[in-house]
């Protein structure tokens, strides 16, 4: 993997919020600002084009937030009123937070997705019963006076509720209403169900989101509701952008970076190793655990204990991604016994 954007790397270690640039005729990146997380922000992006502008993911809404998109969007000429159409990557908050307020500002149409759409915490946990949360925390085996808090109710996610609905699809392989550019949407879930990708192939540019970054993996979850195998999901998306060998990616986090295949390899094989390090955890206990005695087993960047709240539960849900694929694959099996709750071994 080769750095390309280089005042972008040099603000991220230097924590502080990288310039607004060109990175192609018409094609803006503009950095807004995520309060109080280690991401520091999101990198939204602006097609100038005939008549208007299109935005990739205004990012998180906050005061320092939308003055930072105005300020990036002066920057290359343009303003809120004149974004034409908002397309997101996905619908976190630090990406869709801000639809919004852009389309009250301008009267712009938000596309995304479909499988995006209904995951929108309006759809997803309108009719969702605190108590299934609570159940299904204790089925996969988080302590009674831990779940507690971490189960999801609609007073703390509240705000999200809000989240703009779409108002149109967004579909794979679509070309976006562009006069200047030919952006080709891209699925790739994994991260999220819907998640795209952008493709402008005369710029050579690959948009990833989040789907790959140049530092981090995303994070792979199963939720409550949906133990299906996104990390498979994942996989399969990464093959499908390391073909895009030759682009450079504009990713929504971080910085830009060439080499897409070795980065996408990288990834896999960080999959596959951590595949190994949960069969050494079950193995460890004894042949038989929890999801949630696994997760505790497992090597995270803060450590486990350093990990509360939310945090635990962002690694519940990616170890049980990847006890699920591994039982996609054969390697381990699920059984539930008298109380309940979910044990994972080796599939014999």
């Amino acid at each position: 993997m080769i750095i390309t954007g280089t005042a972008q790397h040099e603000a991220w270690q230097e924590r502080v919020l990288p310039p607004v640039e060109q990175v192609r005729p018409d094609v803006w990146s503009v950095p807004v600002p995520i309060p109080d997380s280690p991401l520091r922000y999101t990198l939204s992006y602006a097609f100038l084009d005939n008549g208007g502008v299109l935005l990739v993911d205004p990012g998180w809404d906050s005061p320092e937030g939308r003055a930072a998109l105005e300020a990036g969007l002066a920057r290359a000429g343009a303003g809120i009123g004149d974004v034409r159409g908002v397309v997101l990557t996905h619908v976190h908050p630090d990406h869709h937070g801000m639809s919004n307020w852009v389309r009250e500002r301008s009267g712009a149409w938000i596309g995304m997705h479909p499988a995006e759409a209904e995951t929108l915490p309006v759809r997803a946990w309108r009719h969702r019963d605190p108590g299934t949360d609570r159940a299904w925390l204790l089925r996969h085996g988080v302590p009674a006076e831990v779940g507690e808090g971490l189960v999801i109710s609609h007073n703390r996610i509240g705000e999200l509720m809000d989240m703009a609905e779409p108002d149109r699809a967004i579909e794979d392989g679509d070309l976006l209403p562009l006069t200047r550019h030919e952006l080709r949407a891209i699925w790739t879930p994994g991260h999220t169900p819907g998640h795209l990708c952008l493709h402008e192939a005369g710029a050579g540019v690959l948009l990833t989101g989040d789907h790959l970054l140049p530092r981090i993996s995303p994070n792979i979850a199963v939720h409550d509701g949906s133990e299906d195998n996104p990390l498979g999901d994942y996989l399969a998306s990464l093959e499908v952008t390391a073909k895009y060998t030759a682009e450079e990616a504009l990713p929504a986090h971080e910085y830009r970076f060439r080499g897409l295949d070795s980065r996408a390899a990288d990834l896999i094989r960080h999959h596959d190793e951590r595949g190994g390090e949960i069969l050494a955890a079950i193995d460890a206990n004894g042949g038989s655990a929890t999801a949630w005695t696994v997760a505790a087993a497992l090597t995270w960047s803060r450590g486990w204990d350093a990990l509360h709240g939310v945090l635990r539960r962002l690694a519940l849900g990616e170890t049980l991604a990847h006890l699920e694929h591994l039982k996609a694959i054969g390697a381990v099996r699920a059984s539930t016994d008298a109380n309940g709750l979910v044990h994972w071994s080796r599939a014999s």
